[in-house]
């Protein structure tokens, strides 16, 4: 069994990097919004450093947990949130708007949806 307070706490990491991003992604309308102007690119970076925080925490996550957790919520594609923490961080000026746009309009929401709700299960298995 793994420590359960731990897990909740990147849990919650996870959520308020999640809230983040919504929050800066939420005037952009097409990827080019990102590069047509300077608050545009920071708004990017910004993302995309929440982006690396949360595919590290999914990582760190697999490894509390043995891989059991993320296994039980096969809605999200875990491997590709935690690949795009390793494209952004490794290949950062080869970005692709058009990418991290996709992950924030489509993406995004399922992953912060899922951790929600393996949060809320594990604070109900937790109080038993």
């Amino acid at each position: 069994m793994y420590d359960v307070d731990l897990v909740c706490e990147i849990l919650r990491q996870i959520l308020e990097a999640g809230r983040r991003i919504e929050r800066r992604f939420s005037p952009v309308r097409q990827p080019d919004d990102f590069l047509a102007t300077d608050d545009g690119l920071d708004r990017l970076d910004a993302i995309c450093m929440m982006l690396i925080a949360i595919g590290e925490s999914l990582k760190n996550l697999d490894k509390i947990t043995n891989g059991e957790l993320l296994r039980r919520y096969p809605n999200v594609d875990w491997k590709g949130a935690k690949g795009a923490r390793d494209i952004i961080s490794h290949h950062y000026f080869d970005l692709n708007a058009e990418a991290v746009y996709g992950i924030c309009r489509k993406d995004l929401p399922i992953l912060t949806a899922t951790i929600e709700r393996m949060a809320a299960e594990l604070r109900f298995s937790d109080s038993r």
